[in-house]
This record gives C-alpha cells, sequence and structure tokens, in this order.
C-alpha cells in the first residue's frame, strides 16, 4: 500500500481499482450531477477531479486544503470520502454555501472568507492545523480563474481582475507560495488550469503557472491533460466554433489541464 493513500494493492487487490484513473490522457464526457453536486457557479469543475486525486493522494481522515472554493466541488469530495476540508475563497456568499451544505459531523471542515495569497489567510490556516495536532494538509488543490476568461467578482484581490498577465502570475505566485508552505513535507498539490486565447495568440497560461509553480520549490510529477466537454460557453454552439475555426488558423480548445506537484 503506498503511504500516502489507502489503496491496498497487495494479492492482486490492485485489480478492483478500475475506477481510478492512471493514464496521463482523461477523457469525462459528462461531469458527476449526483449527491450535492451542482452546476449553477459558472467556472466551476467536474468533480471527478477532486474525487481522483484525494484517492490517490490522501487517506481516510487526512486534511485537503481548497483555496478556491467556489460552489464547493472539492468539499463535496472531501465529505464523500471522509476527508478533512478547509476552503478558502473570496465571496462570502460562497463560504457561507459551504458551511450550509457541508454540515455533516464525519468530517472536520474549516470554511472562511480571505485572500488566499495574503499573510493573514496563511496564519488562520495555520493556527487550523496547529488546533488539529497537524504540521501541514496532506493535499492541495487549486482551480483558480483562468486570468480574465470570466470576471468572478469586483474584488481587486480577485485573480480574475488582474490588470495583467504578469500581475496575474504575480498574485498566483502568492497562492502557490502559501500553498507550499501549508502543505506537508512530501504531500501532493492538484492544480487544474487551461489556457487562453487573445490578439490571435495562444497564451500557455497552464504552462506559465506550472513555471511559478516550480519557482516555490514543487516538484513537478505529472502533466494531465482532461477533455473539456460541456463548456456553457459554447454549449449548442459546436458548428458555430468549428466554422471559426475553419476560417481561420487556431484550433479549437478542448483540453485543460491537471498538474501533479509533490513538495
Amino acid at each position: 500500500m503506498p503511504k500516502f493513500n489507502d489503496l491496498d494493492l497487495n494479492n492482486g487487490n490492485w485489480k478492483k481499482y478500475e475506477d481510478i484513473l492512471t493514464d496521463s490522457l482523461w477523457i469525462i464526457n459528462e461531469r458527476d450531477k449526483s449527491g450535492k453536486h451542482s452546476n449553477f457557479y459558472h467556472g466551476n469543475f467536474v468533480p471527478q477531479i477532486p474525487y481522483q486525486l484525494i484517492k490517490r493522494y490522501t487517506k481516510k481522515g487526512g486534511w485537503v486544503l481548497d483555496l478556491f472554493l467556489g460552489s464547493g466541488t472539492t468539499a463535496i469530495e472531501c465529505e464523500k470520502l471522509e476527508r478533512n476540508i478547509i476552503g478558502i475563497d473570496l465571496k462570502e456568499e460562497l463560504v457561507a454555501r459551504a458551511k450550509e451544505l457541508i454540515a455533516s459531523d464525519k468530517i472536520q471542515k474549516h470554511f472562511g472568507l480571505g485572500d488566499s495569497g495574503s499573510e493573514e489567510t496563511k496564519k488562520d490556516i495555520q493556527k487550523i492545523l496547529k488546533h488539529h495536532k497537524k504540521t501541514g494538509v496532506d493535499l492541495v488543490l487549486l482551480h483558480p480563474p483562468y486570468f480574465d476568461i470570466i470576471k468572478f467578482s469586483e474584488d481587486k484581490k480577485d485573480l480574475s481582475n488582474a490588470g495583467n498577465l504578469q500581475d496575474f502570475l504575480n498574485m498566483f505566485h502568492n497562492v502557490l507560495q502559501n500553498s507550499f508552505e501549508l502543505l506537508k513535507s512530501g504531500g501532493y498539490m492538484g492544480v487544474v488550469i487551461g489556457d487562453k486565447y487573445a490578439n490571435s495568440e495562444w497564451i500557455p497560461l497552464g504552462f506559465q503557472c506550472m513555471n511559478e509553480a516550480q519557482k516555490v520549490g514543487f516538484k513537478l510529477k505529472s502533466i494531465i491533460v482532461k477533455n473539456m466537454e460541456g463548456n456553457r460557453g459554447k454549449i449548442g454552439s459546436g458548428g458555430i466554433w468549428r466554422y471559426r475555426a475553419l476560417n481561420s488558423d487556431y484550433y479549437i480548445f478542448k483540453h485543460e489541464y491537471i498538474l501533479i506537484f509533490k513538495k
């Protein structure tokens, strides 16, 4: 059994984990809509992503940190898989929703309002971990805005309001620095990020964010490419996008990255 998860691989048991993806290409055609999951929030990621990473890189009773809480997708999976969760978001209504949504006493849960890249937020999380006698979380999951593609708020601390690409990367660097300091030695981080197209040029946002994580000190373990289906902004308009692509010199976005790092 790997020391960082609960998978029992002995005596041929590894064959029963057919739901665990091990390839670097993930084909997920439809989001999981079961249980408490809802697609009400523009920009949330499919629940299958946190499910996969939590199963691979934590044990029951372990600790997961989500610094872009959003609609609570990671928190819902933590509750289902019996992992403890710390979630941070800039929007008060999302924090309040998570507190109502995750009411089970099966796990420890802490949801807070704050800037995930700030010293104050880092210290607040360190107090929580100290209270539970933990030196760090087992897994960090980050699903940041893809720069300014979707505006999530009017808050200047919101990464989607960064004035330019370099400002975005600087702000995300601060989040990564906090993640590194809050993650235990030997712990893992997953970053879900896509690229951007602007001014007739492909912006490799995913690789730029990967580079920022490496600057902080994270070791890159895997680059997973996930197909992007059901994009709310493109539902019902596939023909239009195909025509635009044929009439121009670019390819349609059909993927995003899941970057796996280790401390």
